[in-house]
């Protein structure tokens, strides 16, 4: 039987011109991260399989790519339960794998420590344009600052990041999970059930008011709480000030201070920032995962109609592992969603060495072909990108294969040009 050539579903093959985009884009990325003091690191893509099932990672959990155990520890016919068969995963996010990372090497990192952290992640989800199983996330962490100078740093390098790859007019969306909670038990809803309430919370955008109405009643809320809690959210979208809305209806004593930390980190991004955005209070906003403790942001793209990445504070988690807490915040870049956009935009490689290609006529050897091998490496030197290859016989076709992959020249070399 043949062998395969096509990918595993889910996974794909990068073609040149796309990786020639992407490989610029993670250029751009380290160099502007760089210079916001992150420094690069780099995990194991397993992870034991009790760290990735630690309830953190919400639904992503369900997709994990288990692994078996290997040689005399592996009994598949004594085992009872899947726990004993498997003791490892792929990783799913960075997140938990950075965490342990720090959680085992604190001792041997500065405080604050910033990291940059890029890799290939795996999630047994069902592909669909834009989604494979296999992709590549990019995240910066802050651990070690429990102050909000986290937020605006790790705000500023990402959208100064943004800036540079040529993106305009997209939001930053900001919002807080103390906020949320505050908002849900000040309204009547008892604290065991305000997860529920923020998945529903979170269809705002596609459901609007009244369906996240009918389905808070359909999962048995009473009428005047529910009623309440989105009352709250009606006056909102009529208050000039969102935060001193809040505020005021809460009670300025039990919420206060989140409302000025987010205030203080609105005002910080506004007068530093260098690229076009704007950063929004978005009372809706809630973010998947529960490892979140405070502070929650996404990068909206409203003219697209798509979101491209998101973060915020996880204060607890490396308390997890280590059983003292440590202030922790990321933000991670939606990598591939923004790979998708510049290759779908035309977008080209600013500054790229121009490409010429030497097609030389297979009849040419000896002298007359270091000639030509001796001629682009001078080319080369001068900062050209130089390709030298035997012509084919259908040269039409090869030229407009190279001219795909952004060769704009092409020097041809036959045997009685060269006086062979």
């Amino acid at each position: 039987m043949a062998l395969s050539k096509k990918p595993v579903t889910g996974m794909r093959d990068i073609l040149p011109e796309e990786m020639q985009i992407r490989d610029y884009v993670i250029g751009v990325i380290k160099d502007t991260y760089g210079k916001y003091g992150f420094t690069s690191i780099e995990t194991p893509c397993v992870e034991n399989i009790a760290n990735l099932t630690n309830r953190q990672g919400g639904d992503n959990e369900k997709l994990i790519f288990k692994i078996l155990k290997r040689g005399e520890k592996l009994k598949i016919a004594e085992a009872a339960a899947e726990e004993e068969v498997v003791d490892g995963g792929l990783r799913y996010d960075l997140t938990v794998p950075l965490v342990r990372y720090y959680s085992n090497n604190a001792a041997q990192l500065p405080s604050p420590f910033k990291a940059l952290q890029m890799g290939n992640v795996w999630r047994a989800d069902r592909p669909q344009r834009g989604r494979y199983r296999q992709f590549t996330q990019c995240d910066i962490d802050i651990f070690g600052e429990a102050s909000n100078l986290a937020e605006i740093e790790l705000i500023l390098a990402t959208t100064t990041t943004l800036g540079r790859l040529g993106f305009k007019e997209f939001e930053i969306l900001i919002n807080d999970r103390q906020l949320l909670k505050a908002m849900a038990m000040g309204s009547g809803f008892a604290e065991e059930y305000c997860d529920s309430i923020f998945i529903t919370l979170d269809k705002m955008d596609k459901i609007g008011m009244d369906g996240v109405r009918a389905e808070l009643l359909e999962n048995g809320f009473a009428g005047e709480v529910v009623d309440r809690y989105l009352e709250l959210y009606k006056g909102l979208e009529k208050a000039e000030n969102g935060l001193d809305y809040v505020a005021e209806k809460l009670g300025e004593n039990s919420v206060s201070s989140v409302t000025e930390g987010l205030q203080e980190i609105i005002d910080s991004v506004n007068a530093a920032k260098t690229a076009d955005f704007r950063i929004v209070f978005d009372p809706t906003l809630v973010r998947g995962m529960s490892y979140y403790t405070g502070t929650i942001f996404e990068i909206a793209i409203p003219g697209l109609g798509v979101r491209c990445g998101g973060g915020g504070r996880y204060d607890k988690m490396v308390g997890k592992f280590t059983g003292r807490d440590v202030p922790a915040c990321g933000f991670s870049i939606g990598f591939e969603r923004i790979i998708l956009l510049l290759t779908e935009s035309g977008f080209k490689v600013p500054g790229a060495p121009k490409k010429t290609a030497y097609l030389v006529e297979k009849g040419v050897t000896g002298k007359a072909l270091h000639d030509v091998i001796a001629k682009a490496q001078s080319a080369r030197e001068e900062g050209n990108q130089v390709l030298v290859a035997r012509m084919n016989k259908n040269k039409k076709f090869q030229k407009e294969q190279l001219e795909a992959e952004g060769y704009e020249e092409f020097v041809e070399f036959y045997r009685e040009v060269l006086h062979i």
